[in-house]
C-alpha cells in the first residue's frame, strides 16, 4: 500500500452481536384513519391505513365512453354550456388577479361576486355564476357562501328598485289568437308555427321541451293531443310524464287540427320519425342539417323563441320585441289560475311550487278578491 493511500476512516459504534437493537416488526405502526365523522361501537378497533386497499391506475380511470357521459351528468345541455362559460370567465379573472382558480378561497369567491356587482350584472346572472363556480370545486373545498349571498341579496334590492324584475310578457288569449291568425296554413312554415303556438300554450311547455319533442312523443286523439315529455327541468332523471291538451271547438286555436296538419306536412316532406319540429327554408323545404350541432335534426330553444317572436311581430303586437316562447307558458298558466285552477301539473312544476303560488295563484286571488271590485263593478239592484 502506498503511503498516500490511507484507509478511509468511518465513524461507527461497536456493539456486540448478541446485543443488536430490537427493530419493530413490520416497520412503523400503521396510522389510524379517523376524522370528526368517524363512529365506532364498543369493542370495535380503530381503522388504520394498513386495512385500506392499494389502488392502482386501473381503479382510477374511466373509459372514453364513460367520460362522454360524465360531461353533462347532472345538468341539461343548456345549463352545462352556461356553467362552462361562467367558469371560463372566472378562470380568466383569477389569472389576471394572480389568484388560485381551483380550489378557490372564500375570499376569492367573495371578491369575484363583488366584481360582478360593480360591473352591473343582473342579480340572476350573478347567482348563476356563483352556482357554476361553487359546484366546480371539490366537495370538501367549496368556498363559503354567507358573505357572497349577503352582498347579492342587498344588491338585488337595489336592482329591483332601479330596474325592476325583467320577465317575458305573458301571451294572453287575445295575443295568441292574433299570432295564430298570421300563420299561412297553405305554407309549411305557417302550419309548423301554428302547431308550436298551440302545443306550447296548451301543455305550458318550456321551449327546450318543445324543441326536444319527437314524432313518437305525440299522440293525436279525437278529444285532444297527448305529449310525452321524456325529460324536463323538474325531471332530470328522465322518468317521463304525459301532458294532455284537450281539443277546442274553435278551429283557429284547436291543437288537434294544428297537430294533425303538421304531422301530415311532415309526411309529405318525407319525415316519419325523429324530431317533431324541423327547421325549414323560406320555400318550405327541409333545411339541410349536414352542418348541424350535436342536436342533429332537433332545433334549439333559441329557434323556438325566434318563431314565436316572429309571429308576435307579424301580428303587430306593440311589445313584440320582448315576446319569447316562455310567454306561452306564462300566459297559459295565468289563464288557468284566473279560472280558479292550479297549473302545477299541466306545466310540470314541482308539487307545491312556490313559483306557481307567487306568480300565478296569488296573483289571481289578489285580483278576484280585490276590495275595490265592489265599488268599481257594483252589483245590479235585484
Amino acid at each position: 500500500m502506498a503511503l498516500d493511500d490511507e484507509p478511509e476512516i468511518v465513524d461507527a459504534e461497536l456493539i456486540n452481536d448478541d446485543h443488536l437493537p430490537v427493530l419493530p416488526a413490520g416497520g412503523a405502526p400503521a396510522r389510524p384513519l379517523v376524522d370528526r365523522h368517524t363512529i365506532l361501537v364498543p369493542g370495535e378497533a380503530l381503522p388504520t391505513e394498513a386495512e385500506q386497499p392499494t389502488y392502482t391506475e386501473r381503479d382510477l380511470y374511466v373509459s372514453k365512453a364513460t367520460a362522454e357521459r360524465l360531461k353533462n351528468k347532472s345538468k341539461p345541455k343548456n345549463t352545462s354550456r352556461t356553467y362552462e362559460n361562467q367558469r371560463g370567465l372566472f378562470r380568466r379573472w383569477c389569472e389576471q388577479q394572480g389568484r388560485v382558480v381551483q380550489p378557490c378561497t372564500t375570499a376569492t369567491y367573495v371578491e369575484y361576486v363583488a366584481t360582478l356587482i360593480e360591473d352591473g350584472r343582473a342579480p340572476n346572472a350573478i347567482s348563476v355564476a356563483m352556482s357554476a363556480i361553487r359546484t366546480w370545486m371539490p366537495d370538501d373545498k367549496k368556498p363559503g357562501t354567507n358573505e357572497a349571498r349577503g352582498m347579492l341579496n342587498e344588491y338585488r334590492k337595489e336592482w329591483n328598485k332601479r330596474v325592476g324584475p325583467k320577465k317575458a310578457p305573458a301571451i294572453t288569449d287575445d295575443m295568441l289568437r292574433a299570432m295564430v291568425a298570421t300563420c299561412d296554413l297553405q305554407h309549411p312554415i305557417g302550419i309548423r308555427d301554428r302547431c308550436v303556438l298551440l302545443l306550447g300554450r296548451g301543455a305550458l311547455n318550456r321551449r327546450i321541451e318543445l324543441a326536444d319533442l319527437t314524432i313518437g312523443n305525440v299522440t293525436v286523439e279525437a278529444d285532444g293531443v297527448a305529449l310525452y315529455i321524456s325529460a324536463s327541468k323538474t325531471d332530470q332523471e328522465a322518468k317521463g310524464e304525459e301532458t294532455f291538451i284537450p281539443a277546442w271547438d274553435d278551429p283557429l286555436i284547436d291543437p288537434v287540427r294544428a297537430t294533425r296538419a303538421w304531422l301530415d306536412m311532415l309526411h309529405q316532406l318525407g319525415v316519419h320519425d325523429g324530431a317533431l319540429l324541423r327547421a325549414l327554408t323560406r320555400s318550405g323545404s327541409l333545411q339541410s342539417r349536414a352542418t348541424a350541432t350535436e342536436r342533429g335534426d332537433h332545433v334549439t330553444g333559441d329557434a323556438i323563441n325566434d318563431w314565436v317572436r316572429g309571429r308576435a311581430r307579424q301580428a303587430g303586437l306593440p311589445n313584440w320585441k320582448k315576446v319569447t316562447a316562455h310567454g306561452l307558458r306564462r300566459g297559459g298558466a295565468q289563464a288557468l289560475a284566473d279560472a280558479g285552477m292550479d297549473p302545477t301539473g299541466q306545466g310540470r312544476w314541482k308539487a307545491g311550487s312556490a313559483v306557481v303560488k307567487r306568480e300565478y295563484l296569488d296573483r289571481a286571488t289578489a285580483r278576484t278578491e280585490n276590495p275595490w271590485l265592489k265599488l268599481a263593478r257594483p252589483e245590479p239592484d235585484a
